[in-house]
């Protein structure tokens, strides 16, 4: 069997469809994307893997595939198409997300995080947050969705913030530098307030995700009042210590006093048989 073939095997074997033309194998992705397989070296065996726009003419000056990897084997290409089908997978859901395209999230506005483009944000309740990260994890698209507390210092602490940094003192300008340390102080801050988090679980079923993103949307004020700052000192730590004490010590005093009674009381027998008086 060529390369090409064993490659469609084991796709085939997963349920994914492939097709051979020449020296390029196409792998549809969605209707708008695919991957192709076009072989360098049939002896090595070898295969660039490009992603391009599915259903476009080769002859099309504005068609373009990109070069992403190289294969050497039949697991390395059926991983190279699993790797890009779930990543295909996460972004989608993320859109989704992002333009609510869902009826049962449509009351939500989500927005991407400035530093980690897979986890999304939405306001909920009075001052609470859903965030929802989606990514790819052992090569399965995944989302972990986490109920945010913020608490009513948030806001505070924003505009705070924007009055150091935008109606300082005077003419004085800000450095960057500065401007980088009341950012820093700020998210130091926030981690504090930010701290009641009530984790929702971590799907790989993202239409059940949309029913338990709808119910935190309808839950989110009654968690709000329920997820109140936990203060250690109002709750006595348990006395779990006496259950690790070694009582060998005692219980070894109790049998030597036990084993010094049983032996005088046979000294004394012993003493009586040698007199003859129990006689």
């Amino acid at each position: 069997m060529s390369f090409f073939e064993d490659i469609a095997a084991g796709l085939d074997s997963d349920g994914i469809e492939s097709r051979v033309n020449g020296d390029t194998m196409f792998v549809p992705i969605t209707s708008d994307l695919e991957i192709q397989f076009v072989e360098i070296d049939s002896l090595l065996p070898a295969a660039n893997v490009y992603i391009a726009a599915a259903n476009v003419d080769e002859d099309d000056e504005e068609f373009e595939a990109v070069l992403v990897s190289v294969v050497f084997s039949v697991e390395d290409a059926v991983a190279a198409v699993a790797k890009h089908v779930a990543t295909d997978q996460v972004v989608t859901v993320l859109r989704d997300l992002l333009e609510g395209t869902d009826e049962r999230i449509q009351d939500l506005e989500f927005y991407q995080d400035a530093v980690n483009a897979n986890l999304v944000r939405a306001e909920v309740g009075q001052n609470s947050e859903l965030q929802v990260l989606v990514e790819v994890e052992d090569g399965i698209p995944t989302a972990t969705v986490n109920f945010i507390a913020i608490g009513e210092s948030f806001e505070d602490l924003v505009d705070q913030a924007i009055e150091e940094l935008w109606e300082s003192d005077g003419d004085a300008v800000l450095s960057d530098e500065d401007r980088q340390r009341m950012f820093a102080d700020l998210t130091s801050e926030l981690e504090f307030v930010t701290d009641e988090v009530l984790d929702l679980g971590t799907f790989t079923d993202f239409d059940r995700l949309f029913d338990i993103l709808s119910l935190a949307d309808d839950q989110a004020e009654d968690w709000e009042t329920q997820l109140v700052p936990f203060d250690d000192e109002e709750f006595d730590e348990p006395d779990v210590y006496d259950l690790f004490v070694d009582d060998s010590d005692e219980d070894s005093d109790d049998s030597d006093d036990d084993f010094d009674d049983f032996g005088e009381d046979d000294e004394e027998d012993d003493a009586d048989d040698t007199d003859g008086s129990d006689d």
